[in-house]
C-alpha cells in the first residue's frame, strides 16, 4: 500500500470479535489502514484502538467531533493520546473549534492528522438545500468549508471525489482530500448517494479513499482489497 495514498478499510462491525475475525483474514505483514467509526468505538471504547495500534494498523478514528471549541479541544487531546493516526471533526463547527483541536494536537500527539468533514456523501444536492437551506451550491459549500479547515490548520478534509479537484485548487499544496463513498462497479450503493469507483477517485486526485462494504461484505475480502488497491494506484 502507498502510505501517501492510504486505502482505509471501514470497520463497520458491531463488536470487536467480529472485527478481529475479519482482520485475521489478512496477512500480518500487510500494513493495513483501518477506519473505526461511531458504531464500533461506542461499543468497544479506547481499548480497541490501543489493540489495533499494538498490532501495527494505521488507525483513522472517525467520530466527526462537533461541539464548542473547549470541549472539542479536550476531546481531541484525549483521543490523540491513544496514538491514532487520523481523527475527524466537522468543518461546520467553525474555525475557532477546529483551531482548538489543532492546538490540542500540538500538546498531545503531533503525529495525529486532523481531517474536517465538509458535506456527507449520503446527501444529494437537493437534500442538502432542503436540510441546510444553503444559499450556494453543494460544491461551493464544500470548497468554502475546506478553506475554513485549511485556514485553521487542518491536514485535510473528507469529501466526495466529485469535489476533490476544486478543493486542491482552493487550498494549500499539501492539503489532503480523503474520499468516502467508494464502490466497485456493480456494488450496492447502500445509503451513499455521491459514489465513485477507485479509478474515478484516483483520476480526480484523491489523496486516500475509505472503502467499506465493497471489501467487508465481499465473498473474498482480501481479493477485493487487492483489486481496489490496484485500481486506486493506477496512474
Amino acid at each position: 500500500m502507498n502510505k501517501d495514498k492510504p486505502i482505509f478499510i471501514a470497520l463497520d462491525f458491531a463488536d470487536a470479535q467480529t472485527t478481529w475475525h475479519f482482520l485475521d483474514q489478512f496477512s500480518t505483514q500487510q500494513s493495513l489502514a483501518v477506519k473505526v467509526g461511531m458504531e464500533l468505538f461506542y461499543r468497544e471504547g479506547p481499548q480497541l484502538i490501543i489493540d489495533l495500534k499494538a498490532r501495527g494498523y494505521i488507525v483513522f478514528l472517525d467520530l466527526k467531533l462537533y461541539d464548542i471549541p473547549h470541549t472539542v479541544g479536550q476531546a481531541t487531546k484525549n483521543l490523540a493520546r491513544l496514538g491514532i493516526d487520523y481523527l475527524t471533526l466537522h468543518a461546520a463547527g467553525g474555525e475557532r473549534m477546529l483551531s482548538a483541536a489543532k492546538a490540542a494536537i500540538e500538546v498531545s500527539n503531533k503525529q495525529t492528522k486532523l481531517l474536517a468533514i465538509t458535506q456527507l456523501t449520503s446527501f444529494t444536492p437537493d437534500e442538502l438545500q432542503v436540510t441546510q437551506q444553503l444559499a450556494v451550491s453543494l460544491e461551493e459549500s464544500v470548497v468554502h468549508l475546506a478553506q475554513i479547515a485549511d485556514h485553521a490548520g487542518m491536514d485535510g478534509v473528507i469529501s466526495s471525489a466529485f469535489e476533490t479537484k476544486m478543493i486542491h485548487q482552493a487550498t494549500r499544496k499539501d492539503f489532503l482530500s480523503i474520499t468516502p463513498g467508494i464502490r466497485l462497479a456493480g456494488d450496492d450503493k447502500g445509503d451513499q448517494k455521491r459514489i465513485v469507483t477507485p479509478q474515478q477517485a484516483c483520476a480526480n486526485g484523491a489523496d486516500g479513499i475509505v472503502v467499506g462494504r465493497s471489501i467487508t461484505q465481499a465473498t473474498n475480502p482480501v481479493a477485493a482489497y487487492e483489486k481496489i488497491t490496484k485500481a486506486f494506484n493506477e496512474e
